[in-house]
């Protein structure tokens, strides 16, 4: 079985947690436990991984080095992939004993310049802040801010991924048996020109809707949407939360979920499983009794 992995951001910083190497690397150690029991089990698997909180450090870490003259968020997408992806693929190669191969691939993403997404940031990069500390740092460096749960962030566009002109080498690698990690914070976000070239545009697509573009490009069998969430809850926050066990397609896109935390995610199984693939939503630790339906919330596109 062909299984697409994408993991939240927690596999990498939990909320509250210092964005340091050493913690970074330590969340990352127990993530691969998780991805190797899914490779253990015999199945070829594909890891994708969110960026938020790198790529808004590296915007802060550049503005400072030179406020006049910022580095694009394509570029900076493309150094954390860089950066994450090895971090995964150590650990991952640990975890294994080094088998099979495990390769981390910078991964370039298709969108349309006139997405609507560019006039209405939407994707939250970057630490968290007070409402104040915001919107001063908003007005010095001309963000876009949004609450986050009780905190600010940065919010930056995320138009719609649209094709992923790398997914050639992607099948060239699956081919030889090898462990990929691809399609980092989302990909690196490009635009078409008219003359058939490629250009980087400032922007952070969303990881659940790219991995679930990749896992339909590649004909997956399945899609892991992994987070610190043990299933989806009805009645998330209240006295009469329940895990929710399965939904149908129609059921999923009828939810009314944060767009910044769990709605996308719910979107992506639902977008996957409407093709007749198998999807699922859960913990990073139960990454393969998910697979094997015995934990997280199933989206399928009939009712058992």
């Amino acid at each position: 079985m062909l299984v697409v992995a994408a993991l939240g951001g927690n596999a990498l910083l939990k909320r509250g947690e210092p964005l340091t190497a050493r913690t970074q690397r330590a969340n990352v150690q127990i993530a691969a436990e998780g991805l190797a029991a899914i490779i253990r089990a015999g199945h070829q698997l594909v890891i994708t991984h969110g960026n938020g909180p790198q790529v808004g450090l590296l915007a802060l870490r550049t503005a400072a080095y030179k406020p006049d003259e910022p580095y694009p968020l394509d570029m900076l997408g493309a150094e954390t992939e860089g950066m994450i992806g090895y971090v995964i693929e150590q650990e991952l190669e640990n975890a294994l004993g080094h088998e099979p191969a495990v390769a981390t691939l910078l991964t370039q993403v298709v969108v349309d310049q006139h997405d609507p997404a560019f006039a209405n940031p939407t994707k939250f990069i970057g630490p968290v802040y007070e409402r104040d500390e915001a919107q001063a740092r908003a007005d010095a460096l001309g963000w876009h801010i949004a609450r986050d749960g009780d905190k600010w962030r940065r919010v930056v566009p995320s138009p719609t991924p649209l094709d992923i002109p790398d997914i050639r080498v992607i099948r060239l690698l699956l081919e030889q048996g090898v462990v990929v990690i691809c399609a980092g914070g989302g990909g690196i976000p490009i635009i078409r020109r008219d003359d058939g070239s490629s250009l980087g545009v400032e922007a952070v697509i969303d990881k659940d809707a790219a991995s679930a573009l990749l896992a339909r490009q590649l004909n997956a069998d399945a899609l892991l949407l992994l987070t610190d969430v043990d299933a989806i809850y009805r009645n998330f926050g209240t006295d009469q939360a329940a895990p929710i066990r399965r939904l149908t397609v129609e059921q999923a896109r009828a939810m009314d979920l944060p767009a910044g935390s769990m709605g996308p995610k719910v979107a992506a199984a639902a977008d996957f499983a409407e093709q007749g693939g198998f999807s699922a939503i859960g913990r990073l630790e139960d990454a393969l009794d998910i697979l094997q339906g015995r934990a997280g919330t199933t989206v399928a596109r009939q009712p058992e």
